[in-house]
This record gives structure tokens, C-alpha cells and sequence, in this order.
């Protein structure tokens, strides 16, 4: 079970103390009796704003992008797709944030890494986000400057 709790200042206590943040997480502890003794994971979630932000700006991306035609003849017949997934994650990856694993050939895979709450903190997502930033200017957006980039982040704030 999952219950949700916040710090609350009381008088006297010198650190506060935590207690239950929603209605379950009420009943949860009002079943508890005296000595009951609980244990759990402290997790502090990441600024959900900020990772719809850093959403909003990747499909801000991901829509101006063109992708270069095709030059190798293996794949002549094939006609690829503009794919938002694949794109962000490239985007993660020419971040530096990937692991890479071994593939059953032999060779090397280069895969994102999650940017999932549960995997990344608030600091590695605050690189990210300055990281993102950066290799859309190089990669996508080559004739938007930094203040450019900053000015259309601040719209697309509006829209989340």
C-alpha cells in the first residue's frame, strides 16, 4: 500500500513531523494502534510541471524536425517513419544518459535511460533538461539562439 505523507511544524518539535497528506493515507494511519511499528521507502517525486516541461519542449522538437533522407542502397525500399518515441529517446541518448548492453550478435546497443520518476531523480532530470537543450540547438533547432530556445519554452509553459 502506498500512503502519501507531508511534513507538518509543530510547536516544540524541532524537525517536524510527517503526516498523512490524503484521505487514505488518513485511514491507514488511524488503523494503526499504539507501539504499531510501520516501515516504507521515502520517495520525494520528481516536479511533475518540470517533466511535462521537458515533454513540451522535446515535441516542440521533434515537430520542426526534418529527417535527413535515406543514402544507404541496403535500404532503398524502405520508407521510414518520423517516430516521437525513437526521437526522444536519441535525444536522451546524445545526452550521454544511456546504458549500453551487449546484443546476441555481439555488438553493442546503445539504449536511454529511463526517465521515468522511480529512475531519475530531480537533480539528473535538471541535466537532462540543460543537456536537451543543448543538443536540440545543434541538432534541430540549428537557427534558434539560447534566448530563441528560452522565449518558446516560456509559451509552451502556457499550454501545460
Amino acid at each position: 500500500m502506498m500512503i502519501t505523507l507531508q511534513k507538518y511544524e509543530a510547536e516544540g518539535a524541532s524537525h517536524g513531523i510527517l503526516v498523512p497528506a490524503d484521505q487514505t493515507s488518513a485511514e491507514f494511519v488511524g488503523k494503526l494502534i499504539k507501539n504499531d511499528v510501520v516501515t516504507s521507502n521515502f520517495v520525494k517525486p520528481r516536479n511533475y510541471r518540470f517533466h511535462k516541461k521537458w515533454f513540451s519542449l522535446v515535441k516542440f522538437a521533434f515537430d520542426h524536425w526534418k529527417p535527413s533522407s535515406l543514402e544507404d542502397s541496403k535500404w532503398k525500399d524502405v520508407v521510414p517513419e518520423k517516430s516521437f518515441d525513437r526521437f526522444r529517446k536519441d535525444l536522451i541518448i546524445l545526452c550521454g544518459m544511456f546504458n549500453a548492453v551487449y546484443r546476441i550478435d555481439g555488438s553493442v546497443r546503445i539504449e536511454a535511460k529511463s526517465i521515468s520518476f522511480a529512475k531519475m531523480d530531480e537533480k539528473e532530470f535538471n541535466e537532462l533538461w540543460k543537456l536537451t537543450t543543448k543538443v536540440i540547438l545543434e541538432h534541430v533547432l540549428t537557427n534558434y539562439s539560447d534566448d530563441d530556445l528560452d522565449n518558446t519554452v516560456k509559451q509552451l509553459e502556457g499550454f501545460y
